[in-house]
């Protein structure tokens, strides 16, 4: 074993999707709900964008973890099971993709549980892995979640490889993210806030931050949305990004468990992709 990876394996990647829908926009501007084009762009991910996701995923023999929030999954049920038919991780992603903090302890509590019941209901597995929604968390998000048995969180920052973090309620694995690696950072649209990034800029982004990850042995944790990547350039910088990573010797794509459930102080204890 060399570095935090075992045998050869040089870096992991890690795909991971937050499949939104329109609950992102609701849980901040419930007014929205009355602006059919805003609405609409919401709902291209999962009516459109994760269908082409999951379709490249496949062509590539690709596994991925897909945060999904209790709202989204109840109306896109059969979205929820293909992607576990089809091997990908359903984590945790709120109900209506509140941010912990903007919630109470206790409303907290309550969000946490309700996803968990749905996507449990929806796939027949419980959730082990959580974002939360916007990266917000409170200083009892990851306690909550540890006294659920949840195995890892992917919200914080803290370094780029994965590491413990230790609560009153158990220790957790952080899967950690980064904004240079959020899609909607370079592509959402903000009336006022400039001109989006170009798909151009964002693949030569992501391919710098992805030479500095496979330099140092590290793990590359590229959130998107499939409301934003699904969208047809978009697809084409994810593809792009998928060539190029695998044109690196001793890279290996995995699912956020995947790594979460083999963590060790050491690193990474064995190459264990799920089925």
């Amino acid at each position: 074993m060399a570095g935090i990876w075992p045998g050869d394996t040089k870096c992991v990647v890690m795909l991971t999707f937050d499949l939104d829908g329109i609950s992102a926009i609701l849980s901040r501007s419930p007014e929205a709900v009355r602006l059919p084009s805003v609405m609409s762009r919401a709902e291209f991910g999962p009516k459109v964008g994760v269908h082409r996701i999951l379709d490249l995923l496949d062509r590539y023999e690709i596994k991925a973890t897909f945060f999904v929030p209790g709202h989204t999954a109840e109306r896109y049920e059969n979205v929820v099971v293909d992607m576990v038919n089809r091997g990908h991780e359903v984590g945790h992603h709120g109900y209506m993709h509140e941010p912990p903090a903007t919630l109470s302890d206790d409303q907290q509590e309550e969000v946490i549980d309700k996803g968990i019941r749905i996507l449990e209901g929806i796939t027949g597995q419980r959730p082990v892995g959580y974002r939360a929604p916007s990266f917000e968390l409170t200083d009892k998000t990851l306690e909550i979640l540890a006294r659920r048995d949840f195995v890892y969180d992917s919200s914080l920052m803290a370094h780029d490889a994965p590491y413990f973090v230790d609560t009153d309620g158990g220790q957790l694995v952080e899967v950690p993210v980064d904004w240079a690696l959020d899609d909607a950072h370079y592509y959402a649209f903000n009336r006022g806030a400039g001109a989006m990034n170009t798909p151009q800029d964002v693949y030569k982004a992501w391919e710098w931050e992805f030479d500095g990850v496979y330099q140092y042995g590290s793990a590359f944790n590229l959130t998107m949305h499939p409301q934003h990547t699904g969208r047809l350039a978009k697809m084409m910088v994810l593809e792009r990004f998928i060539q190029y990573a695998r044109s690196h010797p001793n890279v290996e794509f995995m699912r956020c468990i995947d790594v979460a459930q083999n963590w060790t102080a050491e690193g990474m204890t064995a190459i264990t992709p799920g089925e």
